[in-house]
């Protein structure tokens, strides 16, 4: 019974904004991942497994918004039927000018992941951090005083400056490749912004290197930010892609190659999800029903 949910879940076809108010599914009780693109995305699996768990009248949708569709969005969020959202590139900043309040964590971030409506009022968090740093849990001790390099420097990016900085990391080298036009780390005294010419230069110091770029996202499963040529500089490292499907990308691929510890995508948003579940519902997430499904579909 459960595989046959599974399978229906995933039959959910991803839909733009006009296209779902117009659908009889938005006239039943939903929650909403909204972002661009949003093919990709593993977040109505995994969140409509949990709320078959609990018995929850609603389901999840993943919403493909256009950037002209971006005026509809202020009604469409008031809607008696919604419930609540995740967000994801490239309206996790943008977002803000839709809510009525954001909590303090994604203020400091200046990142929104997840919208929980509360009454009539529209309430912006940042989950993203916590459920990146889960992972990192074992190398706590070791992170403490050292220093990372992150490539990107987007929303994602933001979020994970601001959990390595809870975990005491001392130094954090982001990549980018504009890095003259970054000016949002302006007054950050841990944070460097460097190029993809002389990020090596920062490698050595390095105890973790992730990747939270889209690069090697499925379908383009053979691009990674480190070129082969670098990949010597992974060696003796944590490598963590935020990337999950693939489970193995090729960054995480040349990381093991290079003899390097290697951390995948696939906990970071389980664990991100777990917590915008708590959030919208009270429930704890079921987070072995959910890694299970996931690894079992994924792993086909």
């Amino acid at each position: 019974m459960r595989t046959e949910k599974c399978a229906f879940f995933l039959s959910i076809k991803y839909m733009t904004l006009s296209k779902f108010v117009q659908s009889p599914k938005s006239n039943r009780p939903y929650y909403i991942l909204l972002g661009h693109p949003v093919e990709h995305s593993w977040s109505p699996l995994m969140h409509n497994i949990a709320l078959q768990h609990y018995d929850i009248e609603a389901e999840y949708h993943a919403i493909n918004v256009q950037s002209n569709e971006l005026s509809d969005l202020a009604s469409f969020l008031n809607n008696d039927f919604f419930l609540g959202a995740n967000v994801t590139i490239p309206y996790k900043q943008s977002i803000a000018n839709y809510l009525d309040t954001i909590d303090s964590s994604a203020q400091e971030i200046g990142a929104i992941n997840t919208i929980v409506k509360n009454e009539y009022q529209l309430e912006g968090y940042n989950t993203d951090y916590a459920g990146f740093i889960e992972p990192l849990q074992s190398y706590e001790y070791e992170l403490e005083g050292a220093s990372a390099v992150v490539f990107g420097t987007g929303g994602a990016a933001r979020a994970i400056v601001f959990g390595l900085a809870k975990m005491g990391v001392e130094e954090i080298f982001l990549v980018s490749r504009s890095p003259n036009r970054i000016t949002s780390y302006r007054d950050n005294r841990r944070v460097q912004i460097v190029s993809y010419d002389n990020w090596t230069s920062f490698a050595e110091e390095a105890l973790l290197i992730v990747n939270a770029t889209p690069l090697g996202m499925d379908p383009q499963i053979d691009s990674s930010p480190v070129r082969d040529q670098e990949k010597q500089y992974l060696e003796a490292k944590i490598c963590y892609d935020i990337v999950y499907n693939p489970v193995e990308t090729k960054f995480l691929k040349q990381a093991s190659e290079a003899g390097a510890q290697t951390i995948g995508g696939l906990e970071m948003l389980i664990q991100q999800g777990s917590k915008s579940f708590k959030l919208w519902t009270g429930h704890p997430f079921p987070v072995n029903i959910v890694r299970d499904t996931l690894y079992e579909k994924l792993g086909n």
